[in-house]
């Protein structure tokens, strides 16, 4: 099972989710998020990580240039779409993606269900409200592109191993507070993913 640790401020929270097995981290280019880091420090942080390691940019409601240029400023590696793009921006981005869908219902969960995508439970802020989806809308889905995040913690995650999902994201599960992680809940939460 991969795994995304979402909502990285700080190099130690970095190398510490690495150090336990994380595939991926995330950095919030949201300003409103608690968890907000600019992309400059973003780079700082980057710079310095191992290779191998998937470093996932996320914007809401962003242009095509600012995402280009932010994940040319960061170091990102995958830029993370918090919102509904278009066609245009779309075709306008020069760093591969990950399109989300935010879901209401059973029938959200199919949203770009031909596409590797990352599957959040819908709440009005968006991203690490630690709000959980309804895992029974995954019964008899195809879970294989679909990468989990929302409400995700080391006590529920064991039970997720039966969908088959791609990867699992979590920011909000495995942190002291926002944007600062606990150490023994990334290797709680990575051991019982596996």
């Amino acid at each position: 099972m991969r795994i995304k640790i979402c909502g990285i401020t700080s190099y130690v929270d970095a190398m510490t989710a690495i150090e336990a097995g994380a595939d991926a981290l995330g950095f919030v280019f949201y300003e409103k998020s608690p968890r907000y880091i600019s992309p400059l420090n973003a780079q700082k942080i980057i710079s310095k990580l191992p290779p191998f390691v998937e470093k996932v940019a996320l914007f809401v409601n962003e242009s095509a240039q600012t995402i280009n240029t932010h994940c040319k400023e960061s170091g990102a590696t995958l830029a993370q779409l918090h919102f509904t793009p278009t066609d245009e921006l779309v075709n306008a981005l020069e760093v591969p993606f990950l399109k989300v869908s935010r879901a209401k219902n059973a029938q959200d969960i199919l949203e770009y269900k031909n596409e590797y995508r990352i599957v959040d439970a819908y709440c009005e802020a968006y991203g690490g409200a630690g709000k959980r989806i309804n895992i029974e809308w995954f019964d008899d889905i195809d879970c294989s592109k679909i990468i989990l995040a929302g409400g995700l913690d080391s006590s529920n995650v064991a039970s997720l191993k039966k969908y088959g999902f791609y990867a699992l994201d979590v920011s909000s599960g495995v942190e002291i507070s926002h944007g600062k992680k606990d150490s023994q809940k990334i290797q709680d939460f990575i051991k019982n993913a596996q």
